[in-house]
């Protein structure tokens, strides 16, 4: 089961860290990644982390701004998003898939397990 949180209102230029919990004992062995939906438009895919944490994956618009990580021993994938604009805002969602075998995914049907989503708004 995943769980995501950390969302919230912040201005634009602003940083927020969202956090991906798990639980379960093969949390390890998954990729995981986050994805985006804001209203009106489709879920789209902003970044994933191996199961190592060896290998990392952005989409071309928040390469440079956001940073994924993960602390296996604490079960917990983070989005570290600085330099927000009012297009960041969006329901986040954390995903995770143990067919690693595929290397990191980019499409939401390449992700298994699904955990609530966060809200972040950025205001301009």
């Amino acid at each position: 089961q995943l769980q995501a949180f950390g969302g919230g209102l912040v201005q634009a230029g602003g940083s927020l860290r969202l956090s991906c919990a798990a639980s379960g004992r093969t949390f390890s062995s998954y990729h995981i990644g986050w994805f985006r939906e804001a209203p009106g438009k489709e879920r789209e895919f902003v970044a994933a982390i191996s199961w190592s944490g060896g290998s990392l994956s952005y989409a071309d618009s928040v390469k440079g701004r956001f940073t994924i990580s993960r602390d296996n021993a604490k079960n917990t994938v983070y989005l570290q998003m600085n330099s927000l604009k009012p297009e960041d805002t969006a329901v986040y969602f954390c995903a995770g898939t143990s067919r690693v075998w595929l290397g990191l995914g980019v499409h939401g049907r390449e992700y298994d397990y699904w955990g609530q989503g966060t809200q972040v708004t950025v205001s301009s």
